[in-house]
């Protein structure tokens, strides 16, 4: 197998297709982890609450806990990538992450589980998180563009597959038996991990794990400006549509009066735009650049939105309440790994600090989205699609703030884009 170093100057011509196919089906199988512990389980929510005794406002902490944590361990995640190396990191957090997850199998109370779910979310960013370090460690350009929008195809179809299948598990078993499906994924996806991912981050790049050093490296990361406006603007264009997933249960069983075997009706068309713009982000990848790319997309987000609240208002009935999150999702497919890249760039000698601290932000919202914000604005289609809206348009605006600060930077101070990092490296993050 070609070198990690190699295959991130050439690109995939210098890495063989063969490998480069199981390189991306495991580093999607990786980021899957997230929607398949978040959404198998939502079909086994009545469940859960009859056997708990247990209302909405509690089951929604199922979602909320475990997200909260991931959130705040995806800190840690990277840093500790960027001194130990990628596969140890990703390759512990799954073993973590399966033991954690047999535990919520056998949990005899509601706090017990969510204790479980806590662990659950502590362990399973160390594989999704690091894998985007992966990708940027592998390919760098329209290669590393393609490969992020490749994995996001496959990525995608994990939020409308995981409640169909837990509706499945469910016609079998109880809903214990969701989570020991998720814990033999888990151990599928370390596998995996061991057998066909190379160490794409040398010794001779490693940073010193101490405390002190961590802390450096993320703040550094923190303190970019250029970041916080790419990150926030990220955060908030996925959270437009982010919030039907982490209301699904509300939306279809509650608001649309469907079943526990009915959660596709949502799933399928979000998560069909979503593979839809990934699509396009693979084919566009070298003919248009990435911001350009972005730009137009922001103008489609906000635009989605505006037709969602429209339909949500005059037909708040199926097939019209599921089209504007579905074209939402077209314009994350877009955006999501083109802002995702720009990110890592920023820092080529901090990229797991950099992946960390990406992912931070938006988890930290996502917690707050499925524990807070969307019981308290699901009453009605018409107040979760206002939501929805004014998420998109401030990430749109935040997004917008950022290409005017980088274009003003660049007219101040032009300097000449590295092969490693064509949108700034560490000094340039500060700028702005």
């Amino acid at each position: 197998m070609t070198s990690p170093d190699r295959a991130s100057q050439t690109g995939v011509a210098a890495y063989p297709r063969r490998a480069t196919l199981l390189v991306t089906t495991t580093l999607a199988a990786l980021a899957m982890i997230g929607p398949f512990t978040i959404d198998t389980i939502f079909p086994g929510f009545e469940a859960i609450g009859r056997d708990f005794d247990a209302d909405a406002a509690a089951l929604q902490q199922i979602t909320s806990v475990y997200l909260l944590s991931f959130a705040l361990m995806s800190v840690f995640h990277g840093p500790i990538s960027d001194a130990l190396g990628r596969k140890p990191v990703m390759i512990g957090g799954l073993l973590g992450y399966v033991v954690a997850s047999v535990v919520c199998a056998l949990a005899p109370t509601l706090g017990a589980l969510l204790v479980a779910r806590v662990f659950q979310g502590l362990f399973a960013g160390a594989a999704t998180i690091v894998s985007r370090a992966v990708i940027r460690d592998l390919f760098s350009g329209a290669e590393a563009q393609r490969l992020m929008a490749r994995v996001m195809m496959i990525f995608a179809v994990a939020p409308a597959v995981a409640p169909v299948i837990g509706g499945e598990i469910l016609r079998l078993g109880p809903w214990h038996w969701i989570f020991w499906f998720v814990a033999v994924y888990g151990i599928g996806a370390a596998v995996l991990t061991a057998v066909v991912l190379p160490e794409t981050h040398p010794r001779e790049r490693r940073s010193p794990l101490r405390v002190g050093s961590v802390l450096r490296s993320l703040g550094h990361v923190a303190r970019s400006g250029r970041f916080q406006r790419l990150a926030f603007s990220a955060a908030f264009v996925f959270a437009a549509y982010f919030l039907y997933v982490v209301a699904a249960p509300i939306v279809v069983v509650d608001l649309l009066g469907r079943g526990e075997q009915d959660f596709w009706i949502l799933f399928v068309p979000m998560i069909g735009g979503m593979v839809t713009g990934s699509m396009l982000t693979n084919r566009l990848a070298g003919r248009v650049e990435g911001p350009r790319m972005v730009d137009v997309t922001m103008v489609g987000l906000v635009l989605a939105a505006a037709l969602n609240v429209l339909l949500c208002a005059v037909a708040p009935t199926l097939p019209w309440a599921v089209l504007g999150p579905a074209a939402m999702g077209v314009a994350i497919g877009v955006a999501f790994p083109v802002q995702q890249l720009a990110m890592l760039d920023l820092f080529p000698e901090a990229r797991g600090a950099a992946a960390s601290m990406a992912s931070f932000a938006a988890l930290v919202f996502n917690a707050l989205l499925a524990g807070v914000i969307s019981p308290l604005v699901t009453g009605t289609l018409l107040t979760a699609a206002l939501t929805s809206a004014f998420f998109a348009v401030v990430g749109a605006a935040l997004w917008v703030w950022h290409r005017r600060a980088t274009s003003e930077t660049a007219t101040e101070a032009p300097t000449p884009a590295s092969a490693d990092a064509p949108t700034g490296g560490a000094a340039s993050a500060d700028a702005g």
